[in-house]
């Protein structure tokens, strides 16, 4: 046990100089939450729309030019590296903690700030290193146009930002807000860009003249503008490698599944020992871990984008870099690339069903890997994160609760039958949902809709319970 601690300790001289926000010692009250909860997301607005300063140029190629909208990225601007620092981190701690590289008892308050403060030395230590390395790969410009100060000043300000970012989601956890940062940041990166792509003014020329982006405005102008009215339909329900109304309605559509999914549930009765007659139940919802499953995958899938990119810039020829994945120039989206070979290409989405059917073991490949990895994150996730059916009965246990007809020594072994089943199937679900979108070619990937829906979900149950407790309803 000592050995898992010895490494916490080692953060203990840290600690001191770490940025913290000390716990709300008073129950904040529910307006309160509202405002600070939006006094940060324009905080985070602000930031992301505002320019690195002293950058060259955004035309190199963008590493995390498929992931932007769900580590609510922006280019060009503080907050390019968004979310992924912090989310970094947090997965690799948990991993820790999980596999008992490091021990935690997350009774004991000492170990949860040792962990808290590695995490967020971790996140910062990353910050660091992407920056560093967004900068040596010559993303703004090379380092010889940029020049020493510039270089450095860029850095500082990446760093910055992402120290904003742990700041404002530890903030919004420590009860003065409601749910947290990295929920709020990507929701709302996620809907705005739904929201562009229906209704986006930018005109764009692909050969046949000028077009909306916006697929809504697109269908508008079509049926103006064209004299064949069905052919006009045809070209805004199918047109390619812009928006269109059936992407449009695909994301729509997976909007409904995933709230009708919400609400599958397993309700266990439960009944207080101290006082007679006081009745509660416990629900275990299909998705049990909401949408862990997905931000873990997201942020392990980034990283190895990232990785692979570099690498494959720098040493192309190498078997072993082009096994982790091969790069070429989009055709479209000028200056992005995509992968074409190696692992990277095997675990995204198939761009159209089109792609589909000329290699279907890309499909089945990604198919498998995205269920098994949100399966696999998803049963993790509930061991290192308290919720667990050991960790539940004690947490019953201390509310002197237990379930009518079965013996209180029996109450973890009939959690057990549940918890680690909707954690993994809720998983696979999860992730079967997010191929589903992205096979039907919805606006802002399969992974970003899961996101979305399942944290507006949250955030509406939460302003429910949050004002429920407000005007005095105290519910288990």
């Amino acid at each position: 046990m000592g050995g898992g601690f010895r490494v916490l300790h080692l953060v203990r001289p840290f600690l001191s100089i770490l940025p913290e926000v000390q716990s709300a010692d008073r129950k904040v009250p529910f307006r309160e939450k509202v405002i600070y909860t939006v006094i940060s997301l324009f905080i985070f607005l602000v930031c992301s729309q505002l320019p690195l300063y002293g950058i060259h140029s955004t035309t190199g190629a963008d590493p995390f030019y498929w992931m932007r909208v769900i580590l609510a990225s922006n280019r060009g601007t503080v907050m390019e590296l968004g979310i992924t620092p912090i989310v970094t981190s947090g997965l690799v701690m948990q991993l820790l903690a999980g596999s008992k590289i490091i021990e935690v008892d997350n009774s004991v308050r000492e170990d949860r700030a040792l962990l808290n403060g590695a995490q967020k030395l971790l996140g910062i230590l990353i910050a660091i290193g992407e920056a560093v390395a967004y900068v040596l790969s010559g993303m703004y410009g090379s380092v010889g146009q940029l020049g020493v100060g510039n270089a450095i000043l860029i850095i500082l300000q990446l760093c910055f930002a992402g120290i904003i970012v742990i700041c404002l989601d530890e903030l919004l956890q420590k009860g003065y807000g409601l749910g947290s940062g990295i929920s709020l940041f990507i929701a709302t990166n996620i809907c705005e860009n739904i929201i562009w792509k229906a209704f986006s003014p930018t005109t764009i020329n692909s050969g046949r003249g000028a077009e909306f982006e916006g697929a809504v405005i697109a269908l508008f102008h079509l049926l103006i503008t064209r004299s064949d009215k069905v052919r006009a339909l045809r070209e805004a329900f199918y047109r390619q490698n812009l928006p269109n109304v059936t992407n449009l309605l695909a994301t729509v559509l997976i909007f409904l599944i995933v709230i009708y999914f919400q609400g599958f549930r397993v309700v266990l009765p439960v009944r207080s020992k101290s006082a007679r007659g006081q009745q509660g139940s416990y629900p275990i919802k299909l998705f049990y871990t909401s949408n862990m499953p997905i931000i873990l995958q997201s942020a392990l899938v980034s990283n190895l984008y990232f990785i692979s990119q570099l690498l494959y810039r720098k040493y192309g020829g190498n078997f072993l870099v082009n096994l982790l994945g091969v790069w070429k120039e989009s055709e479209y989206s000028g200056g992005q690339y995509i992968p074409v070979g190696g692992i990277a290409y095997y675990i995204t989405a198939p761009s159209s069903l089109a792609d589909m059917a000329a290699n279907p073991f890309h499909a089945l490949f990604y198919l498998v890997f995205m269920l098994t990895a949100c399966a696999l994150f998803s049963k993790t996730w509930i061991e290192v994160s308290g919720s667990s059916a050991k960790d539940v009965a004690k947490q019953l246990k201390e509310q002197n609760m237990v379930m009518p007809g079965h013996r209180e020594s029996n109450l973890q072994k009939e959690l057990n039958r549940y918890i680690p089943t909707a954690a993994a199937f809720g998983g696979m679900c999860i992730g079967a949902l997010t191929v589903l979108a992205d096979f039907m070619g919805a606006i802002g990937s399969g992974t970003g809709i899961l996101l979305a829906v399942t944290i507006i979900y949250q955030y509406f149950e939460t302003f429910e319970k949050e004002r429920a407790s407000e005007l005095g309803f105290f519910g288990l």
